[in-house]
């Protein structure tokens, strides 16, 4: 089991008694965010943040300032965070915005790799009840299962790795999907490539089952809706080792079917693990608001849905007319970058 650096942010009692329970026994050093920059490079590194009732403390908007401005700074490393916040909100959109921050400094985040407690600790009502402890023990418990998960994850490269290319953009127009196939085109020498299109056909959002519901069709690796989703994508999910997600930006958000997309996965997830897959995205705005994109697939696939998360996972590209992202200054040597990155986290040495 690897050693840990704790980087401790805005401590406080609950945050310390949780740390205390989820480190016993793992060799671990603790730093404080102010000084701990400079050492994370190469390292496993919990980011232990106490977080305020109103969010946006100085501290820990100084260290994810700090990761922004660095971006090299956790080159190598792996990460996890665990979030202790004071109310009821801002806990996850912290966690986004330190996630991207770390990811595009090098950091590559396992699955799930935050736990999170609101003030009332109410985040925690049906995991209590799955475990059959209080609310703190489930908190607890949680946090000392990311710190094993933290301390022995080990990516598994393969000698040829199966990528999914999902999307819904239309081919004549889309500068996303422009972009994705020049990236599917210098990695298919590496790799098997399937494309799915999700923008013909009706695209059913999740209808919110009843874990009972939910369950039953994910036995049959299906759901209630049916259709491309259960018939197409989730047999591709499980047979793929990364998923190229192509997100133009519709109104600071993913596109409706792509949305519908992840939603869905939860019936996958009842019967099926994605701890080992890897995510990956293109990202073109119109106008401004990638980064808002990258932290919405962050967070749904990675914090929530269990992908892992590669250094620098997102290419992103401001574009607006039909053809203007090829013709961006440098997209070809950045896609070039992207691609040998894609290879060099998913494909075995020869």
């Amino acid at each position: 089991m690897n050693d840990i650096v704790v980087v401790l942010c805005n401590e406080n009692l609950r945050l310390n008694e949780t740390l205390a329970y989820a480190l016993e026994g793992v060799a671990h050093a603790r730093m404080k965010s102010a000084d701990a920059l400079p050492r994370l490079a190469g390292k496993r590194v919990l980011f232990a943040i106490g977080l305020s009732e109103h969010g946006l403390d100085a501290e820990v908007i100084a260290l994810i300032a700090a990761l922004r401005q660095n971006p090299k700074a956790m080159e190598g490393a792996t990460g996890a965070i665990l979030l202790d916040g004071a109310g009821e909100l801002y806990t996850k959109q912290t966690a986004d915005m330190l996630a991207l921050a770390a990811n595009l400094a090098g950091c590559f985040f396992p699955g799930k790799p935050l736990v999170e407690a609101t003030g009332s600790l109410d985040n925690w009502n049906v995991q209590s009840l799955r475990r059959g402890v209080s609310l703190a023990g489930a908190y607890r418990q949680a946090a000392r299962e990311l710190v094993l998960r933290l301390a022995a994850f080990s990516p598994e490269k393969k000698a040829r790795p199966k990528v999914l290319l999902l999307h819904a953009s239309d081919r004549t127009t889309s500068n996303t999907l422009q972009i994705g196939m020049a990236l599917s085109e210098r990695i298919a020498k590496d790799c098997d490539i399937h494309e799915i299109s999700l923008q013909n056909g009706a695209i059913f959002d999740c209808r919110g089952c009843s874990y009972k519901t939910c369950a039953h069709f994910a036995r049959q690796n299906s759901c209630f809706y049916g259709g491309v989703i259960t018939n197409d994508v989730f047999p591709a999910i499980n047979e793929c080792d990364a998923l190229l997600l192509l997100c133009p930006n519709y109104n600071d958000s993913v596109s409706a079917n792509i949305l519908a997309f992840i939603n869905r996965l939860t019936s996958v997830l009842v019967y099926n693990s994605l701890y080992e897959k890897q995510i990956y995205a293109v990202i073109v705005s119109g106008y401004s608001g990638s980064d808002i994109i990258a932290q919405q697939v962050l967070g749904a696939l990675c914090l929530n849905k269990t992908f892992s998360l590669p250094p620098r996972f997102c290419l992103m590209q401001t574009a607006n007319n039909p053809g203007e992202a090829m013709q961006a200054e440098g997209i070809a040597q950045r896609m070039d970058a992207f691609a040998l990155q894609m290879l060099q986290t998913l494909k075995k040495d020869d």
